[in-house]
């Protein structure tokens, strides 16, 4: 008789699962507990609800009778949701890397009942395909190395662990010195930093766009670095910015109601890997131009955007066509003929993170190109995870969903990218409140408040957030959310921190930007002398606030508001306001937040700028 756990699980990509013949698990201390009792090893497969090649195993693996019973006789079983918990994804994932460099979900691993690896690989099919060996073979090889060689399996097993171990604590050191001083932190040179361009632009497929061959991702963090760079003066930057965003937009990538798919399995474009992601989205909209913001927006809102105005993870690559699951199918119809058949299902996770992403992404867009919807967007999805997920100003929840909040703990994913969500949207909108939490999240992950889960912690895996290719890291987040803050304050130490957050990242992605190029682009702003540009207004059309729109630049904070907000900024504790109520309008451009005369019109204001 079939003992699987998963019905009663707030994950989406979990519920997939709880009608499988397999005794699946949820992650956590039972599980491993019961693998030591029974003496087997725990097989941990981790994928999400939107994962095209974890329906396609589900179907062909988990769903089979007899392979559920092979299941049952020989492992436990436990089903991991890499949405939900990235901190166990992100120590699989460093463990996986000693087996494969063909990272991707699903992910399938074996572990032994202390949580240490010792065998990994993705996706393995029902029969061999080529040099790819079957799901069965895989586990007939693992058990039998299991039974007949555990002394190889153990040593692995403490080999991979200790290199893991290794890795964590020299993040955790960096991590403790932006938290409490330390040595001064090695910054890449601006020189340095410009010169990635180069190395992108030598990447760059001049044929069809983008980098590399196939499968072509959009990249978002690395098309904000090179916005950044436009913006420094890198017209290099702003020519390939361009090309790659003409790219995205013009190929099959976008879909016709402007929502970007995750991938193309195709160098020119070509035949999207169909599912569609909130964070490739959200962080598109951060450098996209206006009509390709506007239909990303519009996907958002239409698509992805619940009741309360938070946004759910994902759309599915899978619909159900005359009874049959088919990928990609429904994308393929014209937008007057999807009408007639059921849209593909949502990944209805609700994560903080990932709205954090969404938030920023909308209020900077909507400030770039005067959208007062993309900003209302931004609000709405701040006040919902406000209301449900920040409790006394704390980041309480990492994901939620219609039928309950997660017991997964928040991460730092989750507190850096809703800090700088929040205080993006404070600066456009001038509501000071929002700001206000913001610094708790910024003071909460500076001092480093996050729950180990206590698989990782006992096993000594726990890896910290990796450096990641297609969103912006919290971590990244979280030191530019500190940067901007100092300016706000006047308070020194949160520049300090931001710098010994992104120092190595920075220095290490000088030679390999991919992965790393968010954390070029806050280096690049922490070495450009402090700008604050404060615009005081009380009419919302007035040309102050219209020239400041294009005052954004590496080492530059803008802000807008009212004479009223200003006095409300200044209460907060925010010295950067104080005194800026008298006049109305007025633009005040500062260095190190010391302030020119005040500008009484746009042309005045644009002298200043420039």
């Amino acid at each position: 008789m079939t003992d699987n756990r998963l019905g009663a699980a707030v994950s989406p990509y979990l519920r997939q699962h709880a009608a499988n013949p397999v005794d699946w698990r949820e992650w956590g201390p039972e599980a491993f507990a019961e693998a030591r009792e029974r003496g087997v090893p725990v097989m941990v497969s981790v994928g999400y609800a939107t994962c095209h090649w974890c329906h396609v195993m589900a179907r062909e693996s988990f769903s089979d009778p007899e392979v559920g019973a092979l299941l049952r006789q020989g492992v436990v079983s436990v089903k991991v949701d890499r949405e939900e918990r990235p901190d166990v994804d992100a120590s699989l994932m460093a463990a996986a890397s000693a087996f494969t460099q063909q990272l991707g979900w699903p992910l399938t691993t074996f572990l032994t009942p202390d949580g240490h690896v010792f065998f990994a690989g993705t996706y393995f099919p029902p029969t061999p395909v080529g040099q790819v060996p079957s799901f069965r073979q895989i586990l007939a090889a693992v058990l039998d190395a299991w039974t007949e060689r555990r002394h190889e399996v153990d040593a692995n097993a403490s080999a991979i662990a200790t290199a893991i171990r290794q890795g964590a604590e020299a993040d955790a050191t960096a991590r403790s010195g932006a938290a409490g001083g330390g040595a001064e932190p090695r910054l890449p040179a601006v020189d340095s930093i410009r010169a990635v361009t180069g190395l992108l632009t030598q990447a760059e497929d001049t044929t069809y766009g983008g980098f590399g061959g196939a499968p072509k991702f959009p990249s978002a963090p690395l098309l904000e670095f090179l916005s950044d760079a436009a913006a420094d003066g890198d017209d290099q930057a702003g020519a390939l910015l361009d090309r790659s965003l003409h790219a995205i937009r013009s190929t099959e990538l976008t879909d016709v109601d402007g929502g970007v798919f995750r991938y193309a399995t195709k160098r020119d474009w070509s035949v999207p890997h169909y599912e569609r992601m909130l964070y490739d989205n959200a962080g598109l909209l951060a450098v996209a131009g206006v009509d390709q913001a506007r239909g990303i927006a519009d996907f958002l809102r239409d698509t992805l955007r619940r009741p309360d105005g938070a946004f759910v993870a994902a759309q599915d690559s899978e619909s159900t066509i005359d009874g049959q699951r088919v990928e990609g199918e429904w994308y393929r119809l014209p937008l007057d003929e999807r009408g007639r058949l059921d849209p593909p299902p949502l990944d209805d996770q609700v994560l903080t993170g990932w709205n954090g992403l969404a938030i920023r992404g909308l209020a900077v867009a909507g400030a770039r190109h005067a959208d007062d919807e993309m900003i209302a967007l931004a609000r709405g999805a701040a006040d919902a995870l406000l209301a449900t997920h920040v409790e006394n100003g704390h980041v309480s929840v990492r994901s939620s969903t219609p039928r309950g909040m997660s017991s997964a703990p928040p991460t730092i994913e989750d507190v850096g990218l809703l800090a700088e969500g929040l205080l993006e949207l404070a600066l456009v909108t001038g509501e000071v409140s929002y700001a206000v939490t913001a610094r708790g999240l910024v003071d909460d992950g500076l001092a480093g408040r996050f729950e180990v889960d206590p698989v990782l912690a006992a096993a000594g895996t726990a890896t910290g957030e990796q450096p990641q290719t297609a969103m912006r890291s919290g971590t990244v987040a979280l030191a530019a959310a500190s940067a901007v803050l100092a300016a706000l304050t006047g308070d020194a130490t949160y520049r300090a921190a931001a710098a010994r957050l992104v120092a190595d990242r920075a220095v290490t992605g000088t030679e390999q930007p991919l992965g790393h190029a968010d954390a070029l682009g806050v280096a690049l702003a922490l070495q450009r002398p402090s700008r604050e540009v404060v615009v005081v207004a009380s009419d919302p059309t007035d040309p102050l606030r219209t020239t400041a729109r294009d005052a954004r630049r590496p080492g530059t904070v803008l802000a807008l508001v009212t004479p009223d907000q200003a006095v409300a900024w200044t209460d907060a504790g925010f010295e950067l306001f104080e005194g800026r109520d008298t006049l109305d309008p007025a633009g005040y451009v500062c260095h190190d937040r010391v302030c020119a005369l005040p500008a009484r019109t746009g042309d005045e204001l644009r002298t200043q700028l420039a």
